[in-house]
C-alpha cells in the first residue's frame, strides 16, 4: 500500500502589492485630471472671447491642447505614465503659461480662474504625483516660473505674483504628501516581503518535519515491527508468513526511495482497501464488518495504514488474541474500529518515544483532518477508534 503522500505549495510571491496598488491610483487618478482638465479648459477658452484674443490663435492652441489631454489620458491608462509622458506634459504647459497674452482675455486673468492657471495647477499636481521628487520639484518650478512670466507680459504682475506663489504652494504640498505615502509604502511592501519569506521557511520546515513523520511512520510499521516480533519471540522458526511479511517490508522501504507524483484524490472504496490490510497479517485472526464506503485516496491510505499498524500492534503485543476489524458510518462521518481481546495496556505509560501510537496511527488521522482515540486498560483488550469527518 503506498504511503499517504503530501506535498505543500508555497505562496505566490508578490514584491509590492501596496506600490503596485500606489501606482494603479496615481496612474489613474492623474490621467482621468488631466483629461478633464483639457475638456473643460476648452469650452472655457472658447466661450470667452475677447481682445487680445484672436481666434485664429486660439482655436488651434485649444485644439492642440485637447488633443493633448485626449493623448496623455489614453497613454497613461492603457501603458502606465512614462518619464517621457510626465516631461512632455510639463513641456506643453509651460509653453501654453508663455503664451497666456493671446490664449486667455485680460477680464478673466485676474483671480487665478482662468483656463490656463487651472491646467498650470493640474500639471503641478500630476507631475509630483508621478515623478521623483528630483524631477517633479524643478519641473513644478518650472511650470511656475513660465506662469509668473506668462502673466507678466499679459500686464499682470498681480496675477502673476498670486498665482506663482499658488503654485508653489501646489509642488511643495503635493510633493511632501506624495513622498510620506511612498515612503510608508515601501515600509509596508518591505514587511509584507518578509513576512512571505519568513511564511515560505515555516512551510518548508513543516514539510521536512511532516517528511520526516511519515518516514518515522513506514519505518515502525515495517522493519521496526518485524525487528520486534522476532525478538518478543513471535517467530519461533521459518515460516513462510514471516517470509511474506518481510518481503512486503522491503518493498516498502523500495518504494520509500521513489519520488513519485502525488496520490489523486478521487474516490476508493475503503472497505476494499481495509479487506487488503487483514490479509496482510495472515497470522492474526481478524473478523471483519465492513460497510461499503468510499473516501479520497488519499484518506483511504491514512486510514488504512493505521488500521494496519493497530493490527500489527496486535501480532506484536497480544499473541494469540483475535481482533475484530469494523467500518461504519455515522453522524461524524466515517468510523474505523479495531478492537481486540488481548492483555490490553494503559496508553499514559507509554513512552513518548515510540511512535506506534503517537505517529503511525494517531500522527497519520491528523494528516488528513481527522482523528484517532485508544481505548485500554490492563485486562480489558484494546480498542482504537479511526475518524474522518467526511463520507465520499
Amino acid at each position: 500500500m503506498p504511503a499517504l503522500a503530501t506535498r505543500t505549495v508555497p505562496p505566490t510571491t508578490l514584491d509590492n502589492p501596496a506600490g503596485g496598488a500606489f501606482g494603479l491610483i496615481f496612474t489613474t487618478l492623474p490621467a482621468l485630471l488631466r483629461l478633464t482638465c483639457g475638456l473643460v479648459g476648452a469650452v472655457v477658452a472658447l466661450s470667452v472671447p475677447g481682445s487680445p484674443v484672436e481666434p485664429a490663435l486660439l482655436l488651434p492652441g485649444v485644439a492642440a491642447l485637447t488633443g493633448w489631454s485626449l493623448w496623455y489620458a489614453h497613454r497613461a491608462l492603457r501603458h502606465g505614465i512614462t518619464p517621457a509622458l510626465v516631461a512632455g506634459d510639463v513641456a506643453v504647459t509651460a509653453a501654453a503659461c508663455l503664451l497666456i497674452p493671446v490664449l486667455v482675455a485680460p477680464r478673466v486673468l485676474p483671480g487665478e480662474g482662468s483656463w490656463i492657471a487651472v491646467l498650470a495647477s493640474t500639471t503641478v499636481i500630476n507631475t509630483q504625483a508621478t515623478a521623483p521628487a528630483r524631477l517633479s520639484i524643478p519641473a513644478g518650478l518650472l511650470i511656475l516660473a513660465t506662469y509668473a512670466t506668462g502673466a507678466q507680459a499679459a500686464g499682470n504682475p498681480t496675477e502673476a505674483r498670486a498665482h506663482a506663489t499658488t503654485l508653489l504652494v501646489q509642488t511643495a504640498c503635493t510633493a511632501m504628501m506624495t513622498g510620506v505615502m511612498r515612503r510608508r509604502i515601501g515600509r509596508a511592501d518591505r514587511a509584507f516581503v518578509e513576512h512571505q519569506r519568513l511564511t515560505r521557511k515555516a512551510l518548508v520546515a513543516r514539510a521536512a518535519r511532516d517528511a520526516e513523520h511519515q518516514h518515522n511512520r513506514d519505518l515502525h510499521d515495517t522493519v521496526l515491527g518485524t525487528l520486534t516480533m522476532v525478538g518478543l519471540g513471535a517467530v519461533a522458526g521459518p515460516s513462510a508468513a514471516f517470509r511474506d511479511r518481510c518481503a512486503a517490508d522491503l518493498r516498502t522501504l523500495v518504494a520509500l526511495t521513489d519520488v513519485g507524483p502525488v496520490a489523486g484524490d478521487g474516490p476508493v472504496p475503503l472497505d476494499g482497501r481495509l479487506r487488503l490490510v487483514a490479509g496482510r497479517l495472515p497470522e492474526l485472526p481478524v473478523s471483519l464488518d465492513l460497510a461499503s464506503c468510499t473516501v479520497p485516496a488519499g484518506v483511504a491510505d491514512a486510514i488504512s495504514e493505521s488500521a494496519y499498524a493497530a493490527l500489527s500492534n496486535v501480532v506484536r503485543h497480544a499473541p494469540g488474541a483475535r481482533a475484530t476489524l469494523r467500518l461504519s458510518r455515522d453522524a461524524i462521518g466515517v468510523v474505523v474500529e479495531v478492537a481486540d481481546d488481548g492483555p490490553g495496556f494503559d496508553p499514559a505509560t507509554v513512552p513518548p518515544h515510540r511512535y506506534g501510537l503517537r505517529e503511525s496511527i494517531r500522527g497519520r488521522m491528523v494528516a488528513v483532518g481527522g482523528r484517532a482515540d485508544v481505548h485500554s486498560a490492563a485486562g480489558a483488550g484494546t480498542r482504537i477508534r479511526l475518524e474522518w469527518p467526511g463520507v465520499g
